[in-house]
């Protein structure tokens, strides 16, 4: 039985248990995912223990306990110290290791995007990122891991600037520029993608990171990490203005994906995975 969970506050509307369920099903396994909301960071030495005893088999982590988790485990991959964020736990057999798959999850969405409208993106590109914490250093390493120069913008100048200094010394030849959000105006960029849960069913799905009266720079393409609601005010505001947008949806289901293949071993169809959370089937029925 594979005893699998999310750790995290507030979890009610993630779809996690669903993707996971499914990829269970699909592979012909027997377990369960469950969701451990933990109101403070003092739940998740417990929690972590059970992973230690074989009670649970594998962890997901998100917010807002990404950084937090990590000093309390034994080990972390070189993705996810690279990183400064975990969001997947695993017993190795003698060590609790602390991976990232947001970072592969989240370039193989792009991909996914870009060859999905058929852009072609210049030797010399460009990205804004929007926000500082955990989700964005996973957007942040990914793109740098790939070329992108990139500008990151957050609500508090020191984070962003934390971010480039700790990913700068990965990537030295990567050019990073930071700012708060009020000093971004239009940045000429080829995308733009919101790192932070402003627009979520979590917090408020009124609002949007990007405040009305700007202007989108005009060849980009916008991804918004953010998943539930189906369509966020930021990737209205994107399509309004002409631009391809898209919420994270397929990056949630990338980085479960890869989740799974650490716990289990085994890679779950992605068609499946997308079949449980209302995506159009595109792939055969069987485990890859």
């Amino acid at each position: 039985m594979y005893f699998l969970g999310l750790a995290g506050y507030p979890l009610e509307h993630s779809s996690s248990p669903r993707l996971h369920t499914a990829a269970l099903r699909a592979c012909n396994l027997e377990g369960e995912y469950k969701l451990y909301s933990l109101e403070c960071a003092d739940g998740l030495r417990p929690l972590l223990a059970r992973v230690r005893a074989g009670e649970i088999w594998g962890l997901n982590v998100t917010i807002p306990y990404k950084r937090a988790v990590m000093p309390l485990l034994d080990e972390l991959t070189p993705t996810a110290r690279a990183i400064g964020s975990v969001n997947v736990i695993y017993w190795d057999g003698s060590d609790l290791v602390g991976d990232n798959t947001d970072a592969p999850g989240f370039w193989a969405a792009l991909a996914e995007m870009a060859f999905d409208h058929a852009v072609v993106f210049p030797e010399n590109r460009r990205a804004l990122v929007l926000g500082a914490g955990g989700a964005a250093r996973a957007v942040v390493y990914a793109l740098a891991q790939h070329g992108w120069n990139v500008h990151i913008a957050a609500r508090r100048l020191s984070q962003a600037r934390q971010l480039a200094a700790d990913l700068g010394s990965f990537f030295p030849a990567a050019q990073f520029s930071t700012s708060t959000f009020r000093v971004v105006r239009s940045p000429d960029c080829e995308l733009v993608v919101n790192a932070t849960p402003v627009g979520s069913a979590a917090l408020n799905t009124d609002v949007s990171p990007w405040p009305r009266g700007w202007q989108f720079p005009p060849r980009a393409i916008v991804y918004d990490l953010v998943y539930s609601p189906l369509e966020t005010v930021f990737v209205h505001q994107a399509r309004i203005a002409g631009l391809p947008a898209r919420t994270g949806l397929s990056m949630l289901i990338e980085q479960a994906a890869l989740a799974f293949e650490l716990w289990t071993g085994e890679m779950p169809p992605r068609n499946v995975m997308r079949a449980a959370v209302g995506v159009k089937r595109v792939l055969p029925n069987a485990c890859e």
